[in-house]
């Protein structure tokens, strides 16, 4: 069984004090992609680079503290690539993927537009252009999972106030649209709503820090497993980890009927 966790940490060090790197090692898993690191190089001490059991693989963002993702897996990669190849995206660290002969696991971390229109419009351009990298990761016949925070609420059951929110970043109707387009023109599976195709709120994976939105389950599923057609047929088991608290997200974790 292939067991992989999608965890946005909101800041890897932030993550480490409330006790991520304690937990990870007791969750089995085969493969651990995590986003928005806000760190540096530099930033990263020994324990957060290869954690107990892990071989650690990092995109940083050259803004310091901000965006950033990584990938921890429990046995070499064949290959690492780092960013899509387009320079303004990847300098934001956005991109890693780790393949495993025919099977490759990506983090994945798209903008968010949620504080103010310049952002939003870059969001855009991100969706735009990383767009052709899904249609030709497709045709490339290869297995992946694309693991990550994408910033966006799919559809009504993806969020709790999803009346209130069809302005707002992360339910706009383009993104939805877009996110619809990747799923039923270009053939990407997104794996936890296949296995659960009527659960609701237990599959929110972010709540905002206003108000009680945690406590009321007043939830978002933006943390997504997307994979091609033949390992997203595998896909036994997915839940929500929301026993402890890391950061605003929590992990997305996926058993595969698949060893690496």
């Amino acid at each position: 069984m292939l067991r992989v966790i999608s965890a946005n940490l909101n800041g890897v060090r932030s993550a480490a004090r409330k006790g991520f790197f304690d937990w990870l090692p007791a969750q089995n898993a085969d493969v651990v992609c995590v986003q928005e690191l806000k760190a540096q190089a530099g930033d990263m001490r020994a324990e957060i680079i290869n954690p107990d059991g892990y071989l650690g693989y990092f995109h940083y963002a050259e803004k310091k503290g901000y965006a950033g993702v990584g990938l921890y897996a429990r046995r070499q990669p064949d290959e690492i690539i780092e960013g899509i190849g387009l320079a303004d995206i990847d300098a934001e660290g956005r991109y890693v993927e780790a393949v495993f002969g025919r099977l490759s696991v990506a983090s994945v971390y798209l903008p968010s537009g949620s504080s103010g229109e310049h952002r939003q419009a870059a969001k855009f351009h991100f969706m735009a252009q990383f767009l052709p990298h899904l249609e030709r990761a497709i045709k490339r016949g290869r297995e992946i999972i694309l693991c990550g925070d994408w910033n966006i609420a799919h559809t009504e059951q993806d969020l709790k106030n999803w009346k209130s929110n069809q302005k707002n970043s992360g339910f706009l109707p383009e993104e939805r649209a877009w996110m619809t387009r990747v799923i039923q023109e270009l053939g990407w599976v997104d794996t936890y709503r296949r296995l659960y195709p009527d659960a609701a709120g237990e599959g929110y994976t972010w709540w905002s820090n206003r108000g009680q939105a945690w406590a009321k389950n007043v939830g978002w599923r933006i943390d997504y497993q997307m994979a091609t057609e033949g390992i997203a047929s595998l896909a036994r088991h997915g839940w929500v980890y929301k026993d402890q608290r890391f950061s605003d997200h929590a992990p997305l974790i996926v058993d595969y009927e698949y060893s690496l």
